[in-house]
């Protein structure tokens, strides 16, 4: 971004210690195509390589940071590499990080989405998909269950995930009003009763261990102005390289236009995207398949599929979405075309924000881990989030295995194999991409 984020890192030369920013570079590119397994793969990743292998940071910043992102909107796992790649090598290193993390995801899922669009008359590749869609509800469902265990632990969240589900389900009320009203009750109920409503508290930097590299705290300039300063520059700089391409193609194509609308859209769900890719889900099904009807519910669960099936964060389900409704939507472009663009600016939208909250929020880290109001907030958050999972749960499920209406006959195939996908997943604690990779074929075969 500028100088200023550089100044503000606390860090120390590459002489003293750190590694030198061509051999950072060369691991944020790897990480870019080995960032298999979700939030939790990802983040257990770098946490190896970085801490445990190359001893560049210790494990009390390492858990310092991954604080922080798990308070942000967007994918935590990305913003936790943008974060330590700031904390290394300032402004450029945040960015190289960041980026890298999701560049290839996105010239994969670009390819298996044209695939999708393309090829999807063809039986054999249509049979495949219907087989994925068995392994989409297990994946939901299992996820579901394991954020459920880590988020519910007293009995007033699970009043927080039910209600959530309630609300969504059966009075269809926005999840951005079921975000904030979480929040709300968190942050009340941890000053009134911190039992029901816990904070995480707070993970201070500590001496490390013989051999590794400890970051220093950020050091701030003692003059306000000087914060202000850099913040409204970091401000200034992220606004226009998130709103100007909206703008460009609102000249170009209109301001009716799919592009346009999906640029506004997931720029208001990056805002929201609290609790991971599961959090949003819902949001973008309600919205985009039921209001916007860029795309049906069958083709999200085979976007989710596919996101599963590609490293990088499992948010790329978005430039799916966007692909695809510009595919449908193209308007006076071609298909191709259209889909492309759609694709192109709904990963914009919704990455460039995570530069923005990072970078304007990383040098007060220190003092953001100790708020615990702002933590049981997110606590709060994170249950509401169960609840809302489950309500993409049931859509998920009511649409694959009542494909005709729920007037018509269920399909048993995608039931039972749904039921052994559940089973490997949770029971036996297979891998992911070898459940998906047995659904495809189970669907391709049977």
């Amino acid at each position: 971004m500028d100088h200023d984020l550089n100044d503000s890192r606390g860090g120390i030369p590459e002489s003293e210690g750190y590694p030198a920013f061509g051999e950072a570079l060369r691991f944020w590119i790897k990480l870019g195509f080995i960032s298999f397994g979700g939030p939790a793969g990802q983040i257990a990743i770098m946490h190896r390589e970085l801490v445990d292998k190359r001893r560049w940071i210790s494990d009390a910043h390492f858990l310092h940071a991954l604080n922080f992102c798990m308070l942000l909107p967007g994918p935590e796992a990305q913003q936790l590499a943008t974060y330590l790649g700031w904390r290394l090598h300032g402004a450029k290193g945040g960015i190289a990080a960041g980026v890298w993390f999701v560049l290839p995801s996105v010239f994969i899922l670009f390819a298996l989405s044209w695939l999708f669009m393309a090829g999807g008359h063809l039986p054999w590749l249509a049979a495949i998909f219907h087989g994925l869609l068995a392994a989409v509800i297990a994946v939901v469902a299992e996820a579901m269950l394991r954020i459920g265990k880590r988020a519910l632990r007293s009995s007033m969240l699970w009043v927080v995930a039910t209600l959530s589900f309630v609300a969504i389900h059966f009075f269809g009320i926005s999840f951005v009003v079921i975000i904030l009203a979480a929040a709300a009750v968190g942050w009340v109920g941890n000053r009134f009763y911190p039992v029901a409503f816990p904070g995480a508290g707070s993970v201070h930097p500590a001496v490390s261990a013989d051999g590794m590299t400890d970051l220093p705290g950020v050091v701030l300039s003692p003059a306000p102005s000087a914060v202000r300063r850099r913040s409204l520059r970091v401000i200034a700089a992220s606004l226009t390289l998130w709103v100007l391409p909206v703008l460009g193609v609102g000249l170009w194509l209109g301001w009716e236009s799919t592009a346009v609308r999906q640029g506004i859209f997931f720029s208001k769900a990056a805002l929201v995207t609290f609790g991971g890719a599961y959090a949003v889900l819902p949001y973008v099904a309600q919205q985009a398949v039921e209001n916007y009807q860029w795309l049906t519910h069958p083709q999200m669960m085979s976007g989710l599929a596919l996101a599963e099936t590609t490293p990088g964060p499992l948010i790329m389900v978005l430039q799916f979405v966007g692909f695809v409704g510009g595919w449908q939507h193209p308007g006076e472009l071609t298909p191709l075309t259209a889909a492309t663009l759609g694709a192109l600016i709904t990963t914009w939208v919704t990455f460039v924000p995570c530069f923005l909250f990072v970078f304007l929020g990383a040098p007060h880290v220190e003092r953001m881990g100790e708020n615990r109001g702002l933590s049981a907030a997110m606590t709060a958050v994170t249950a509401a989030v169960v609840g809302v999972i489950l309500n993409l749960a049931v859509h998920f499920a009511r649409h694959a295995l009542w494909p005709g209406g729920s007037d018509g006959s269920p399909d048993w195939s995608v039931a039972l194999l749904s039921f052994f996908a559940f089973l490997a997943l949770h029971r036996f604690k297979i891998g992911l991409l070898p459940v998906l990779g047995g659904c495809a074929l189970v669907g391709a075969f049977v």
